[in-house]
């Protein structure tokens, strides 16, 4: 082949390809009306036993709320979280979760495992973390708490505690 001569293109638009208008018209997953979009549209998938909950079923402000939560971390939860990323990565770790109508402050969910750190505030609301903790095991996850002092103190004993708690899961 010589430098002078040209390749025809298939693609829409380029020398030798067809026109926009053709390529949508034999492109069978180019619907052609908004009508025949829908009849097109495969069946949505049904729910399966253990999605959990859906981002939908959030109150409006949880996203935003998660959000300011996570930028105000305390020192405990800044350790924890850095000792998960690091010595537990497989097990994709998310803080601040929005669960339902709670934040929890770790949770795994390949691992269904969700960390609660408490200070001085939770000896208060004992009624409440119940209620929270109840909610969440019914939801699959199994829940376990840590005391803030605790983690500042003993982040390798906390975390040698969350190890087994992940094999418990499996």
């Amino acid at each position: 082949m010589s430098v002078t001569e040209t390749i025809s293109s298939p693609l829409v638009g380029e020398v030798g390809g067809g026109s926009a208008a053709s390529a949508a018209e034999e492109n069978p997953f180019v619907a052609l009306s908004p009508a025949d979009a829908d009849d097109n549209a495969p069946p949505p998938n049904p729910p399966h036993k253990g999605e959990g909950l859906k981002r939908l079923s959030l109150a409006p402000d949880a996203i935003s709320r998660a959000r300011r939560l996570r930028k105000r971390m305390t020192n405990a939860e800044r350790v924890l979280w850095r000792a998960l990323r690091q010595a537990l990565p497989q097990h994709h770790w998310r803080k601040q979760v929005p669960l339902g109508g709670y934040f929890v402050d770790f949770a795994s969910h390949s691992a269904k495992l969700v960390i609660e750190l408490d200070g001085g505030q939770h000896a208060a609301a004992a009624d409440y973390d119940a209620k929270r903790t109840r909610f969440l095991e019914a939801e699959g996850f199994r829940v376990i708490r840590f005391w803030n002092s605790d983690v500042l103190s003993n982040p390798d004993g906390v975390l040698e505690q969350i190890r087994q708690e992940v094999k418990a899961c499996r």
